[in-house]
This record gives C-alpha cells, sequence and structure tokens, in this order.
C-alpha cells in the first residue's frame, strides 16, 4: 500500500502511499502505524524562519537533494512512525516556492523540486521519529 503525508503551506505536508497530508495550523506531533487512516492524511502549517536550514541539520545535500532555505529552529511537525513502512511519501503543497528537510533515524533528507516547484520524499522509512522543517528561500518570509 502507498502511503502519502502531505505539508500544506501555507504549507501542507501530505503524507501518501501510506498517505498523509499535514493539515494542523499548529505544529503537528502525530505518531502512525501502517494502514493508517485517514490516507493521505494533511497538515497545515507555516513555513520559513531565520535560521539557515543546512546549518539546523548539519548538511548541505543529501541523496534526495540540497537542504536549503530558512526556517524556525523548532521542527515544523514531528512524526513517529511506529513501524517500518515500506512505502511513505511526504509532500509539501504550496503557493511559494519551499524546500524540505527531514531527520530521522536513518539519517537526513531534504529536497527542493519533487513534483514541479513543491518538494518531497518518498521511499522506505524506518520506524521511529522524524523532524520536518519547511523552509523558504528568504530569511523570516513566511509561506
Amino acid at each position: 500500500m502507498w502511503s502519502t503525508i502531505a505539508i500544506a503551506a501555507l504549507t501542507s505536508i501530505l503524507i501518501a502511499g501510506n498517505s498523509i497530508q499535514l493539515a494542523y495550523s499548529q505544529p503537528a506531533k502525530i505518531t502512525l502505524s501502517p494502514q493508517f487512516s485517514p490516507n493521505p492524511l494533511e497538515l497545515k502549517g507555516k513555513a520559513g524562519g531565520s535560521e539557515s536550514v543546512s546549518e539546523i541539520v548539519a548538511q548541505t545535500t543529501t541523496p534526495t537533494g540540497p537542504c536549503t532555505g530558512f526556517a524556525n529552529t523548532a521542527p515544523d511537525h514531528t512524526i513517529t512512525l511506529k513501524a517500518f513502512f515500506k512505502q511513505l511519501s511526504m509532500e509539501v503543497e504550496s503557493s511559494q516556492d519551499t524546500a524540505i528537510a527531514i531527520r530521522g533515524p536513518g539519517g537526513v533528507w531534504c529536497n527542493d523540486d519533487f513534483q514541479g516547484k513543491n518538494p518531497g520524499v518518498s521511499g522506505q522509512w524506518l520506524a521511529g521519529k522524524y523532524e520536518i522543517w519547511i523552509s523558504t528561500y528568504a530569511k523570516n518570509q513566511a509561506a
């Protein structure tokens, strides 16, 4: 089964495959098991901040893309996966150009353009806690 988490900005994250679109106005802290519902899950929030994402996650690039833009030091969302996900997708939906950074049990993944100008990360995910930052390209610019 394919899951997706969508993060919408005002930024949204869509998680699918097992799917999630992140749709909360405050930073979300959620726990998911395989076969979660609703699928996709949507979380909403604001992107951007004053800190360089590459400094927050201590990397400039990852196999999924560059760690770019500006965000707040605290993660925009925290997702705990209770088990291994064979296929999970986290995608940002925003009217502005944003980027995503994810730090979890297997390392750091960043992306700028997954679907057009919207970022996302898709693949296999280990069980554990994932911190997610949605960034904008201008310092202190909100999306």
